[in-house]
């Protein structure tokens, strides 16, 4: 029976509930009247139900779909204007005694170079990503207990916010390693993560399983109720996501929904962020033999509804998708892409050869830090190094409560501008600058508060005669 807030997972993740909720989707799919009242509903800026937003991804009118369009493109622009935030994934392992099916890091590929970085190894990358501009680094490691024990994972963090090269930081560690216990999400918290990340990969059970025939993830219940434990254990800010193309992307859909239903039913607050990963080629893996996955009109929908039916949270983009995938969805609804990505453990300080070859999937946008950079100035872009909210502490229901009122753009945005100007001054290449520069001098004019206005302007100068790290 279908419980949102109830801490079994096959309750806040009910099989029959999500059948049901397709079901209404199909039967309603050319239903105008109800479709305009949703949408109408949606412009109020309060969510969706997940039942109501997979009536909106079944919506089969066009006009009516163009309206979904714009609509998620005005909640994006009110709740996260024109900013979006960068990072890079760091891996650190690729070792691994999971067997799903999709990723090559799977205990019985052989072919794939197994990898584990040192603390010294670890210390050069960091480098290597503070060189190129990054404050923001995504954590990945394999699960295997014996070689990526959450030892190495805590020893790793503590590495990492060590470091300070030049003008470089990073600011903010998230973390995306295997689900775990109480006790470990807790030693994460007090290592001082940001977000927790863990994707559900698919939300039907009995092809999650299939997918996962051996080794920890197998057991999808512990996997699914990860971020409860997550929560309990006091990290406030956790990111869901699913690999559209593993099951019906509808399915997968509704459960991700769901799941951010229940977040919210149990804890008061939803997800800190959403990511939307496809099924991409990688060593031994070819997207042919996944025939559920999604073409680029699909996934411009996925991406605008799951914006109308959660505005407050952010929306997060790879380098598994192309410049031009990422140009789409920018302004349907996200907020974080990554940028000079390497998906190798390692390879930032010195790039593998193909027959070191250790990614976990093929990149499609190549491009450096920044070109991307560059790339989003031309579009009109803020490109933001931003981890002020984190440090100062707003986070889960604190920073959530700030959005929704709106009161997140006094800090948002300034913060996006200084951060901005650091990479200018420290990073960029000239023609980026100049860009750059220019952007700065015409966002400044569009912040509302008088005296924020004044002590950014004053914080800019500071910037450019050497200081640093100045925030909101």
């Amino acid at each position: 029976m279908y419980k949102a807030d109830s801490k079994i997972a096959e309750e806040f993740i009910d099989h029959q509930e999500i059948l049901d909720t397709l079901e209404y989707a199909h039967n309603n799919k050319s239903n105008r009247a109800l479709i305009e009242q949703l949408i109408d509903k949606a412009a109020q800026f309060k969510g969706l139900s997940h039942r109501e937003a997979a009536l909106l991804l079944e919506c089969d009118q066009p006009d009516l779909t163009e309206r979904i369009f714009r609509l998620a493109q005005e909640i994006k622009h009110k709740f996260y204007g024109n900013r979006i935030v960068m990072f890079a994934p760091l891996y650190l392992s690729n070792y691994c005694v999971n067997g799903c099916v999709y990723c090559p890091y799977h205990l019985k590929n052989k072919t794939i170079a197994r990898k584990k970085l040192t603390q010294e190894e670890i210390r050069k990358e960091v480098i290597a990503l503070q060189d190129m501009g990054h404050k923001r680094l995504a954590l990945e490691a394999g699960e295997d207990p014996l070689r990526n024990p959450i030892e190495y994972i805590l020893e790793s963090i503590q590495t990492i916010y060590s470091i300070k090269h030049k003008n470089g930081a990073i600011r903010r560690v998230n973390v995306n390693i295997a689900a775990t216990t109480v006790e470990n999400y807790r030693k994460l918290k007090d290592a001082g993560i940001g977000t927790y990340i863990l994707f559900q990969e698919t939300y039907h059970k009995e092809n999650y399983e299939s997918l996962h025939p051996t080794g920890p993830k197998s057991k999808y219940a512990y996997h699914t109720e990860a971020m409860d434990r997550a929560m309990e254990a006091g990290i406030d800010d956790v990111g869901l996501g699913v690999l559209f193309g593993l099951n019906t992307y509808r399915y997968d859909f509704t459960g991700l929904l769901m799941h951010a239903e229940h977040l919210e039913a149990t804890f008061g607050v939803g997800p800190h962020t959403i990511s939307v990963p496809r099924i991409c080629p990688a060593d031994d893996i070819s997207t042919q033999d996944f025939p559920d996955a999604i073409s680029d009109d699909i996934f411009c929908k996925i991406v605008a509804v799951i914006r109308i039916a959660v505005p407050y949270t952010g929306m997060i983009i790879s380098t598994r998708e192309s410049a031009a995938t990422r140009r789409k969805v920018l302004n349907l609804g996200i907020s974080q892409i990554s940028g000079g990505s390497r998906t190798s453990v390692g390879g930032y300080a010195i790039p593998e050869t193909p027959e070191e070859n250790s990614a976990q999937f093929d990149i499609s946008d190549t491009r450096t830090l920044d070109e991307v950079v560059n790339w989003l100035l031309d579009l009109g872009h803020i490109p933001s190094f931003c981890t002020a909210c984190y440090r100062a502490g707003r986070t889960g229901d604190r920073f959530m409560s700030l959005v929704k009122s709106g009161q997140i753009a006094n800090c948002c945005a300034p913060n996006a501008l200084m951060t901005l100007k650091e990479y200018l001054e420290d990073y960029a290449a000239p023609d980026t600058r100049a860009k750059g520069i220019q952007l700065i001098k015409k966002e400044l004019e569009h912040i509302p508060n008088p005296k924020i206005k004044e002590i950014a302007i004053r914080n800019l100068k500071e910037i450019e005669e050497g200081k640093r790290d100045f925030r909101f």
